[in-house]
């Protein structure tokens, strides 16, 4: 469930035109700006950005970039773009920053085998690479093997399983993470192929075998980039509701707030299900979500992403 409000019916001229007025004067109205592009749908957003174009022969992208700033402006930018091309976006940063590569696990995890398919083609469409190439040529490794794998992977959507090859790759998956060793070329063949039905029947037959959960025993402060990226894959598999309310969690928890992952996370999800997330959230904190974010951020901020999450402040 989405926790964006928007309007059925809207006027993407009138709002190009409100908009342009937000930015006329000595500053910006951010106020105006939130109260429109916080309340648009995916649809509407790209209706008012051709407006605004042709109105005005300006990108309306480009004119918020010059006018508001800091966490606010990334968060609108990232927003403002088309679901593909914003995790195409997101890869990018990744790549170009060499750190958070769980992020690119995230997106190839969670997306449909269609969704997926997107990015990479607004990734090309966008820098004039194919993500894999960019992937792989980043990286090294076991990790080079998992993201590549995971970001070309189409999977099988159905919902058949097989309970023997649940209990074989069960086994498989043990060797791999015990003590962090065994045969990871399998663990990565056995996470980039099968069906997402079928590796969670693969991780509950594990939990049934050995008492425990997969990821229990998966991380600690040695965790590497791939170890990482091996827990984020299996979390996002099982329950990729449960993997962004533990996102949220941390970015809110940490000394100095994880402005990046809250963003990407309240961005992301708003028109999909962050509703659940926050449902989730509420259970495991005994905290609604968007007062945990009142007390966190401020400013502009504060507003767009309380608006995201379908409480004004």
């Amino acid at each position: 469930m989405a926790t964006l409000i928007a309007p059925s019916n809207h006027s993407p001229q009138t709002d190009a035109e409100s908009l342009k007025k937000a930015f006329e004067g000595w500053g910006t109205d951010e106020n105006l700006v939130i109260s429109i592009l916080g309340h648009r749908n995916v649809h509407q957003r790209q209706a008012i950005r051709r407006a605004y174009e042709e109105i005005y022969q300006e990108d309306l992208a480009k004119r918020l970039e010059s006018e508001i700033k800091g966490d606010l402006e990334k968060a609108v930018y990232r927003w403002n773009l088309e679901h593909a091309d914003r995790d195409a976006v997101l890869i990018n940063v990744v790549i170009k920053s060499g750190k958070n590569y769980h992020v690119i696990v995230e997106i190839s995890s969670v997306l449909s085998p269609e969704e997926l398919f997107a990015v990479r083609r607004a990734y090309l469409n966008r820098y004039k690479h194919s993500l894999e190439e960019d992937v792989a040529a980043h990286t090294s490794g076991h990790l080079r093997q998992l993201l590549v794998g995971l970001v070309t992977s189409f999977r099988y959507v159905g919902e058949e399983i097989n309970a023997k090859l649940a209990q074989s790759e069960a086994e498989i998956l043990h060797e791999a993470v015990k003590e962090k060793k065994g045969s990871h070329e399998e663990a990565i063949r056995i996470l980039t192929t099968r069906s997402k039905t079928q590796l969670i029947a693969t991780f509950n037959r594990y939990r049934e075998i050995h008492g425990t959960s997969i990821t229990k025993k998966l991380l600690d402060e040695k965790s590497d980039d791939f170890q990482k990226g091996l827990y984020t894959a299996i979390r996002c598999f099982n329950d990729h509701i449960k993997y962004y309310e533990k996102v949220v969690r941390d970015a809110i928890k940490k000394s100095g707030t994880d402005e990046d992952a809250l963003t990407r996370v309240i961005v992301s999800r708003a028109e999909k299900d962050l509703k659940l997330i926050s449902d989730v959230y509420y259970k495991r904190n005994s905290v609604h979500l968007e007062d945990a974010v009142a007390k966190e951020i401020s400013g502009d901020y504060k507003k767009f992403l309380l608006t995201l999450l379908g409480k004004e402040d």
